[in-house]
């Protein structure tokens, strides 16, 4: 009886084969004569530029985001399998290959180990494919025996097409599983998103994919030698703080978004933004969600304490916003501070902190959308609100009836980038923050975030 990590592949190859791995082809017999003619045949090109980082450089992912694209990933890779099922048909070769197997599972444990993530998670990862592989390569062979082989247009070469393409999707599997790992905890999460990327795959077969997925691991914390491995820099962000970190329609934008880009591509990596909230801030740096945070940050001892800090690239600090009409009425802290006045904050942040320490007597609303907050203000909702001076001379801009009323500021801070406790990270970080700032690149972010409508 065999025992340990060969046991463990085995049970993983039983799993998928006897769990209706026929999902993927099976399903598209009402739109296709056959489940073995690819509604559309794969192609090397399309495969080229699957990894994580080709959309997720311009987009904001939540863990439904990250998970589903592992999965997307898994259906590209089987997508390939009507197309090895011909070439082994046309040359007469057994559908399984023992030897070639192990030789995918094993490159793919030892790239998992070198971005730092637990290998024998990617084992059974790839074991479970392979077995779906399988299945899908027999079901065409078995329709071709019994119907004639009808594998639409030329047959890709296995050595100089196919399996190129399914080497690339190996990589691009690895750095989008190196992003889900933190998501990858919350079975429901997990659950739903494999249900949304994979419809029709059976029950069965999904909750051994998510248990497969949910025991992947990272081997140590947060580096910048494990980003270098990866290819990958994650950065968090709350994409509800203009002019620093926005989001509309899935797309980012903002003066933290740019250099945040600038910079990852300066260290040679690609980056990927993932979501963050300011009550989760420092939670999810130690839950190695990011390996750093750049959404106008502000520089707090609290922040040091959970982990470390770049050096600043802008300086600000906190203001009163109210409407303009107001000015004169919401001039001063002492002013806010009587009972009856209300002043709206976001939760979670510095904002709040402030709001909470240095008023006694005005009745506080906290308010959980930072992209809407500054409606009630002119509604009349809310009479104002404690806010950076960068937010309020934003919110000026585009809506001129609100008014920074208090004419400094009543704190300084540095905006930073909050960073994994790496000193390598940190002083790559610093490194590229000084050039970025002795070419002026923060203040003209921030000028043209400002003329932005």
């Amino acid at each position: 009886m065999p025992s340990g990590p060969a046991a463990g592949r085995g049970r993983a190859l039983a799993q998928a084969a006897t769990a209706g791995l026929l999902w993927l082809w099976l399903a598209g017999v009402a739109r296709a004569a056959s489940p073995c003619i690819p509604s559309s045949t794969p192609t090397p090109a399309a495969t080229a530029t699957v990894p994580v980082e080709a959309t997720a450089g311009e987009a904001l992912l939540d863990d439904r985001d990250s998970i589903a694209h592992v999965a997307r990933l898994i259906a590209e890779r089987l997508a390939w399998m009507p197309a090895v099922a011909a070439w082994k048909w046309q040359h007469r070769v057994a559908i399984a290959d023992p030897a070639r197997e192990r030789v995918v599972v094993e490159h793919a444990a030892e790239r998992a180990r070198a971005m730092g993530l637990e290998p024998g998670a990617a084992r059974q990862l790839f074991d479970w494919q392979i077995a779906a592989a399988r299945s899908l390569e027999a079901a065409c062979e078995a329709q071709w025996q019994h119907g004639g082989f009808n594998y639409p247009g030329p047959v890709p070469d296995l050595a100089a097409v196919i399996r190129p393409a399914l080497d690339r999707l190996t990589e691009a599997q690895l750095r989008a599983l190196y992003v889900a790992v933190p998501a990858l905890g919350h079975g429901a999460t997990t659950d739903a998103a494999l249900s949304g990327a994979l419809p029709g795959l059976p029950d069965a077969s999904r909750e051994v994919l998510g248990r497969i997925l949910a025991a992947a691991r990272f081997l140590a914390p947060a580096t910048l030698a494990r980003s270098r491995a990866a290819g990958v820099l994650r950065i968090g962000t709350t994409g509800d703080y203009a002019p620093f970190s926005s989001v509309r329609q899935r797309h980012l934008s903002g003066v933290d978004i740019e250099l945040a880009r600038a910079l990852a591509r300066g260290l040679g990596l690609e980056p990927v933004f993932v979501r963050t909230s300011w009550p989760s801030l420092l939670a999810d740096l130690g839950g190695d969600r990011f390996d750093l945070a750049m959404s106008g940050i502000a520089d707090t001892p609290a922040r040091r304490a959970a982990g470390t800090v770049s050096i600043g690239y802008l300086s600000g600090g906190k203001t009163i916003l109210a409407r303009c009409a107001d000015a004169r009425r919401w001039a001063t802290l002492a002013d806010l501070d009587h009972a009856g006045v209300r002043v709206i904050v976001n939760p979670g942040g510095t904002n709040e902190q402030f709001v909470r320490a240095a008023l006694r007597h005005a009745q506080i609303r906290i308010y959980p959308d930072n992209t809407t907050i500054f409606e009630e203000i002119r509604s009349g909702r809310a009479d104002a609100m404690i806010t950076d001076d960068f937010e309020a001379e934003l919110q000026h801009r585009r809506h001129p009836e609100l008014c920074r009323t208090f004419a400094g500021v009543l704190t300084r801070a540095e905006k930073v980038a909050l960073l994994a406790p790496d000193p390598a990270l940190r002083a790559a970080v610093n490194d590229w923050l000084r050039s970025a700032l002795e070419s002026g690149l923060p203040a003209r972010l921030l000028q043209q975030a400002f003329a932005e409508p």
